[in-house]
């Protein structure tokens, strides 16, 4: 195995293809770095017990934990070794005794720390950590917080699904934030979303050496249906009367503004809400989307979502967030489920629009745009360019400036869109062209 003096620089340029790399510092005996493929690296130690058996136990990952604060905390452990202690054994023992609500709180402490990586290779965004914090304490802890991690079985993750789906784990939670509740609900999405989690977690558990197989995989759970809309502009003619009737009572300005974003863009209903000034490129037309669900995205921005925007601007304070909370200083608005919730339930809708609104959810809006884009003929790859796909051309790497295509594309669907929702139509925009002089 090679060996090296373990430096910042070292660790920062150690890669390997497939196998795990071991590099073992020269300096102090049984230090060592391991290398991961893609892009993981840890700082290990490897000593013999009393009886001479080998034994190996990781520190912490690099760059959360320094190379100078891996150096110190091996040259102490390998001390304890040499005194007759056993790290690993002890850690052992402690993970034996393990519930699963002591399992929840080392995975979010990994993740928190950013030990614990995405399948892209970058640690989880605030906002997926909020959701699986949500999720551990809302569901997975009341079915499963005191039941041995080691006696968790297949039978009892498929339980927990069919409890989460049923509702048992329902309720109306205080947030912590002023006037905040959360409305905890069931059903086969959240049960089958929070079941993934569970999955997630218990994968941890195995990299970590607290069971050797993960209970959860082979659960047969129901497939997903198709997400799709098929007529969406009757959906759109819909939500356009919902909005105008919010509006004339009232309704929050934030909520009513996400709304026409999400319809306009197909953006996730977290990246309307959580949208920031800093992300809105007037200039280039574009909307430089920070931490998405598949990392920085960059969209093409229609004239009508410009306007849109323009429109908020002197609501907000033009330098935070687009869409601030009502009441406090700082924050996102936070009152969008139950704002949307009044805007497509209101009883003074006439019956076919709450015919076509019933089960609605601004995640329908991203499918609808899909749906109204492809039946205008535009191409799958634009398509997936206009909704921030991580396979979409406009997300594959970074770009200065989006392309005038897409642009038109997104200025095509975002007119048809609005027109559909009962918007007046925009004025053309003239371009006026120099002629150029003829040589004489």
């Amino acid at each position: 195995m090679p060996k090296a003096k373990i430096t910042t620089r070292l660790v920062s340029k150690a890669e390997t293809d497939n196998a795990d790399l071991f590099i073992w510092d020269t300096d102090l005996p049984g230090f060592g770095l391991r290398v991961k493929a893609p892009d993981t690296r840890s700082f290990v130690i490897q000593y013999r017990d009393a009886v001479g058996r080998s034994k190996r136990v990781t520190l912490g990952r690099f760059p959360v934990l320094t190379v100078d604060e891996a150096r110190t905390a091996a040259r102490k452990e390998l001390a304890r070794v040499r005194l007759g202690g056993d790290p690993r054994a002890e850690r052992d023992a402690i993970r034996n005794a393990w519930t699963v609500a002591d399992l929840c709180a080392d995975y979010m402490q990994a993740v928190e720390t950013g030990n614990l990586i995405t399948r892209r290779g970058a640690p989880k965004s605030e906002s997926t950590i909020a959701t699986d914090r949500g999720r551990i304490e809302r569901h997975i802890l009341p079915l499963l917080a005191k039941k041995p991690v080691r006696d968790l079985s297949r039978k009892d993750v498929a339980a927990f699904f069919a409890a989460v789906k049923t509702g048992k784990t329902a309720a109306d939670v205080l947030t912590g934030k002023p006037r905040g509740r959360a409305i905890v609900e069931g059903g086969q999405g959240t049960a089958k979303r929070t079941t993934g989690l569970l999955s997630a977690i218990l994968t941890y558990a195995v990299e970590q050496g607290v069971i050797d197989a993960n209970p959860a995989l082979g659960v047969r759970l129901p497939k997903d249906g198709r997400r799709s809309v098929n007529d969406p502009d009757r959906l759109y003619a819909a939500l356009g009367n919902a909005i105008q009737l919010a509006e004339a009572k009232g309704e929050t300005w934030q909520a009513v503004a996400i709304i026409r974003l999400v319809a306009l863009t197909g953006m996730r209903a977290g990246e309307a809400v959580g949208l920031r000034w800093s992300e809105v490129d007037e200039k280039h037309r574009a909307l430089r989307l920070t931490a998405t669900k598949t990392g920085d995205s960059t969209r093409p921005m229609a004239r009508r979502v410009s306007d849109l925007l323009g429109g908020v601007r002197p609501y907000s304070d033009g330098k935070g967030f687009v869409f601030p909370a009502v009441r406090s200083g700082s924050g996102s608005f936070g009152g969008m489920p139950r704002a949307l919730a009044r805007i497509v339930n209101d009883p003074e809708l006439a019956e076919e629009d709450r015919e076509a609104l019933t089960g609605f959810g601004l995640h329908h809006l991203r499918h609808a745009l899909a749906t109204t884009a492809n039946g205008l003929g535009l191409t799958l790859p634009t398509v997936k360019a206009l909704l921030g796909h991580s396979s979409g051309s406009v997300t594959e790497g970074y770009i200065g400036r989006v392309d005038s295509v897409l642009i038109a594309a997104a200025d095509r669907v975002a007119e048809h869109i609005a027109m559909a929702l009962g918007d007046s139509p925009l004025e053309a925009e003239v371009f006026v062209m120099k002629a150029k002089r003829r040589p004489r």
